[in-house]
């Protein structure tokens, strides 16, 4: 039916066209259409309207988070991006699936979704442990660039984890645990770019006995006739009737594809109003109050306001449900403007500075999927690193959000356990100076502030900054000022140089210093070098980010 028949049937016409039956007929026109309707409210989907955003307090307080970057890409346990470097002829993954599934010409990715059982998933038990190690919000996965939701999906019906694979809503589990836990739950969504990342599967093998024998990616329903997937379309995953990006053979093509140009091919209409749907359903269905898109900005932006529309629905939304926004979505590679309407993140790496608005890193133990390699070699980010990190973080006006990777069976291993006690002990102890925190007048002093490595695209400046005993960084709560010292001195001594008398702009005149670690107050002694302060003999259970807090008149 066409819009403008639809118009005349509800008595409209074009010249008469008001705002608010613009919003009607086109409400219509969507649910006519089998679309997902968009609610109505203060947010616009314009960059102008969702500028007038503010980021709910809880978020701003939370400061720490913990992600389940989890699907049935965890399963072959062999790292990131498997669904499609499965495909890469040669790669490490490719080796990988020969040796464990078959040739990827008739052992595609569907084969890996159908043995992903989550046999061992207990997401009570793991939200529990990731609250005792200080989480103060949850992040579940619904879907990667593999396009497999991972939820009841109305609009991805039959490959969704409802269906296929683990037959369990995995979104609504995690979704459940949060809440019995009291964490808010936020949902990563990761599907606009299947459209190009995909295209992998269209190819074939260069050399060997299977040399020129397409790969699964060209796939179709009439192809299934006979096998497990009788019925099922294999397009509906794989989203490849479309001719292939510019320099497609090229592996690293990709990246510079992400935002939707330089030679990739444009998404259909139709694909993109399918992951509108989607995803407008996984608001409605599980009221997530964070939205993570792994986009830069926001998906489908600039060829499309698709992701614009999704933003304005999930601010309207939570507004009607709670009174007041407590919405959140995260968003990659923003500019300033930008970041008035969501809150920047930056993958595996951190802001160089203090920044107006608060930002978000997101991060990993070690490989985003399950990776056993890593494992194997003891290769995770020990906790000192990620304690480090958080307060650099924090102390920069921005969250931290750590993923643990979880096994395909839905368990993580015993070495990640043993880290997250090491967070959460320290967390015990010191996050005082961590929730409820706000930035300082200077984040921080030492040698680090000097030599930080710079962001690169989205991020990834991450553990290229090393830190001593003489590099400190500051959070601030009513009059308190804290003072996190990144290394144990070795002569027990700090000196906090921007402390220091004489110093008007940091005027502070200290009454009491005390070490969170044992809760004694320490001798100290202000100066023109500084804020002097001389640690205890006994030594900290924790050799970093050990935790001063000043309190003055």
């Amino acid at each position: 039916m066409k819009r403008r028949t639809l118009l005349k049937q509800i008595g409209i016409t074009l010249p008469a066209l008001s705002l608010s039956h613009a919003l009607q007929a086109e409400r219509l026109w969507q649910q006519l259409a089998g679309n997902e309707p968009l609610l109505q409210g203060p947010f616009q989907p314009t960059w102008e309207s969702l500028q007038t955003y503010r980021v709910p307090a809880w978020y701003q307080n939370a400061k720490f988070g913990i992600w389940a970057h989890w699907g049935p890409q965890c399963q072959p346990e062999a790292g990131d991006w498997y669904a499609r470097g499965m495909y890469q002829e040669g790669s490490r993954q490719y080796k990988h699936h020969l040796q464990h599934y078959g040739h990827p010409s008739s052992v595609g990715f569907k084969e890996v979704i159908r043995q992903w059982k989550a046999e061992a998933w207990q997401p009570e038990e793991l939200v529990a442990l990731y609250k005792q190690t200080g989480a103060r919000y949850f992040m579940a996965m619904a879907n990667h660039h593999d396009n497999f939701d991972l939820y009841n999906s109305k609009h991805q019906q039959h490959w969704n984890a409802t269906r296929l694979g683990p037959q369990k809503d995995i979104v609504g589990g995690w979704a459940k645990a949060a809440k019995k836990m009291d964490l808010p739950f936020g949902v990563s969504i990761h599907a606009a770019h299947a459209w190009s990342w995909y295209e992998v599967t269209q190819r074939s093998d260069q050399h060997g006995p299977m040399a020129g024998i397409p790969y699964d990616g060209n796939s179709t329903r009439a192809d299934g006739k006979g096998t497990w997937w009788e019925g099922l379309d294999p397009q509906e995953l794989y989203a490849q009737q479309h001719p292939l990006s510019q320099n497609s053979a090229d592996n690293g093509m990709i990246h510079r594809q992400w935002d939707w140009g330089n030679g990739v091919c444009p998404p259909s209409a139709a694909y993109i109003q399918n992951f509108v749907n989607r995803t407008i359903d996984l608001i409605n269905q599980y009221e997530p109050d964070i939205l993570y898109f792994d986009d830069s900005q926001l998906p489908f932006w600039p060829i499309s306001d698709a992701g614009l529309r999704i933003a304005a629905h999930h601010y309207n939304r939570s507004i009607k449900k709670h009174g007041q926004l407590r919405a959140v979505i995260n968003g990659k590679i923003l500019d300033e403007q930008q970041r008035k309407a969501m809150v920047w993140d930056i993958e595996r790496g951190q802001a160089n500075d203090c920044q107006p608005f608060v930002w978000q890193t997101d991060t990993c133990l070690g490989d985003w999927h399950y990776n056993r390699a890593v494992y194997d070699r003891n290769g995770y980010k020990p906790a000192s690193m990620v304690i480090q990190t958080m307060v650099d973080v924090v102390s920069k006006n921005g969250n931290y959000l750590l993923n643990v990777p979880v096994r395909g069976n839905g368990s993580i291993d015993e070495l990640e356990r043993h880290i997250l006690d090491g967070i959460g002990q320290w967390m015990k102890r010191n996050s005082e100076c961590i929730y409820d925190t706000r930035p300082w007048k200077i984040y921080g002093e030492g040698p680090s502030t000097q030599n930080q490595a710079k962001l690169t695209a989205q991020g990834f400046n991450e553990g290229k900054t090393s830190y001593t005993a003489q590099d400190i960084r500051f959070t601030s709560k009513n009059n308190d000022l804290y003072a996190i010292v990144m290394e144990w001195p070795a002569d027990r001594k700090v000196c906090i140089t921007s402390l220091a008398t004489g110093k008007p702009d940091m005027s502070l005149q200290v009454q009491q210093v005390t070490w969170l670690e044992t809760q004694q107050p320490l001798a100290f002694s202000q100066t023109a070098a500084g804020l002097e302060v001389v640690f205890p003999d006994n030594a900290p259970q924790q050799p970093f980010a050990h935790v001063l807090k000043i309190q003055s008149h």
